[in-house]
């Protein structure tokens, strides 16, 4: 049996090359996870629907930390692992968890809006909110309870599937479309897109994650950067993209666009 050393020098050597590197995982574990997260400390989670479990594991595959969740969570992003925003619908609440998956802090939508369809925490102070009821898009400063800016935003809020805001535009992934808006609610661009699932911003690179594929926007248009076909889930971090086939999960180097 290696050594936990042998294994990561083994590890390393493998992700270096241009071939795909088979992490040993549970096939079971896999096979029910819905969504996989990486960070950029080599760390990946994976959600299940069937307890709402988030479980991270270290780049071994070795379980490092489990959250048990009572209602579904959609999470944003575990790129700052320190602070990892989830946002439930059916509970119209945003909470908060450090590295080892412990609270830090919820906040009750409830008592400042009708009802949100989709959050992005932009940091550890603003989050945009995509109120249904109001039909528009609300920065919320969610330390002192208080809504400083309110955009109108009239789209089909039923069929989105994730929200993100950077450098006064706002990127919106539907069932069927990529939609970018200015900060006047003004379209500036709108590009057919089927079976996204999640945005990702890298730096000033905005990625758009389908079920086997990684997209990158580039001047105008999604550009596929990342493919396996057959794949049921694929995530990226700076240097990785994580691949869900087959009940197996695949690591590949990032290679640069």
């Amino acid at each position: 049996m290696f050594s936990k050393a042998l294994q990561f020098i083994l590890l390393l050597i493998c992700c270096t090359a241009n071939a795909q590197h088979l992490l040993p995982m549970d096939t079971v574990q896999l096979r029910e996870t819905k969504e996989l997260f990486a960070d950029d400390y080599g760390n990946f989670y994976l959600y299940r629907n069937k307890d709402f479990s988030l479980t991270k594991y270290d780049s071994l595959g070795l379980q490092k930390g489990r959250l048990m969740l009572t209602l579904p969570f959609r999470i944003q992003s575990v790129q700052n692992p320190l602070n990892i925003p989830t946002f439930s619908e059916n509970a119209q609440v945003l909470r908060f968890y450090d590295q080892n998956l412990n609270e830090i802090q919820t906040v009750d939508l409830r008592n400042h809006f009708g009802y949100i369809k989709a959050a992005y925490a932009e940091d550890q102070q603003f989050v945009w909110l995509l109120d249904e009821s109001t039909k528009s898009l609300i920065r919320f400063n969610f330390r002192d309870g208080r809504s400083v800016l309110n955009i109108p935003l009239y789209l089909p809020v039923d069929g989105v599937r994730d929200l993100l805001v950077f450098e006064n535009r706002i990127y919106i992934l539907t069932q069927h479309q990529f939609l970018v808006y200015n900060m006047r609610s003004e379209k500036i661009l709108e590009l057919p897109f089927e079976e996204g699932k999640r945005l990702r911003r890298e730096n000033d690179r905005i990625y758009i994650i389908s079920a086997d594929s990684v997209f990158l926007l580039d001047n105008g248009q999604t550009l596929e950067i990342f493919r396996v076909p057959g794949a049921s889930i694929v995530d990226k971090n700076s240097t990785r993209y994580f691949v869900i086939k087959g009940n197996n999960l695949y690591l590949y180097p990032v290679r640069n666009h």
